[in-house]
């Protein structure tokens, strides 16, 4: 184990403590150093518990993402298509008939975008 500022200085407060407190308080200042170091010692091994575990399991489940975005596309077709054909034969003028439609499959894309740009910064 690599020794850190706060454990020299732990050792060197433990070594001034015997110092001026004498040999008879020897036991109990090795007791706290060692006690010291041994949470110092735990909190190291949980560190790199806990980066292991970042590392090894993906922030994101690209499986549940995938799956939204495909049954987004199946819906926005299935409902895409069979208004385009309605829209198409409902008797309306080519300028208006052309207006309805573009703005139909605006709106559908715009769902799809909002959606894609939403899940990518979140």
């Amino acid at each position: 184990m690599p020794r850190t500022s706060s454990s020299d200085d732990d050792l060197r407060a433990s070594l001034e403590a015997r110092r001026h407190l004498g040999p008879e308080y020897e036991d109990s200042l090795v007791e706290g150093f060692l006690e010291k170091m041994d949470q110092e010692i735990d909190k190291r091994v949980d560190d790199r518990l806990a980066a292991r575990a970042r590392k090894e399991s993906p922030a994101v489940r690209p499986s549940v993402d995938a799956g939204q975005r495909l049954a987004l596309a199946i819906i926005s077709l299935a409902l895409g298509v069979p208004g385009t054909i309605a829209v198409s034969y409902s008797g309306l003028g080519d300028s208006l008939l052309g207006f309805v439609l573009v703005l139909m499959w605006v709106g559908v894309i715009g769902v799809n975008v909002t959606f894609t740009a939403g899940r990518r910064q979140g």
